[in-house]
């Protein structure tokens, strides 16, 4: 999501997150609604609770972030939510624990504040998105 194209000529790395980013208002959370399957499956692998809430905080800050226009999809290839999460779930998978009921509690609970926050932003853009519509009808 973060790394699979490479700008010509740099060493700058993009990913289908930053792509997604660019449509205007839902980009962001579509792409952080992706982006949190992995935590879904941090937890399965046994991932530390503690663990999974710094990858929901990668993903919330990737999407706040993102979603200022222009700066925040410049910020987005550079923040690198998934590439950090993923890095956390290899260095953190394996436990020898199973999920357990208060896990998947957990997990929910992360996945609704993420929901949340996305939803706040949808619904701030189109706010936003009418208020500018309706001011540029005024000058015209």
């Amino acid at each position: 999501m973060d790394t699979a194209f490479v700008i010509p000529g740099t060493n700058i790395r993009f990913g289908f997150d930053a792509l997604i980013g660019l449509f205007p208002g839902v980009g962001d959370a579509v792409g952080a609604l992706i982006s949190t399957a992995m935590i879904a499956r941090a937890s399965h692998l046994g991932v530390p609770k503690i663990v999974l809430a710094r990858m929901a905080g990668n993903i919330l800050i990737n999407a706040i972030v993102g979603a200022l226009p222009i700066l925040g999809g410049v910020l987005t290839v550079f923040y690198r939510s998934n590439a950090k999460n993923y890095d956390l779930l290899q260095r953190h998978a394996g436990g020898v624990r199973t999920s357990t009921g208060r896990d998947w509690i957990f997990v929910s609970g992360l996945v609704l504040a993420i929901l949340a926050v996305l939803t706040l932003l949808v619904v701030g853009g189109v706010v936003l998105a009418r208020q500018l519509f309706r001011g540029v009808q005024t000058w015209f």
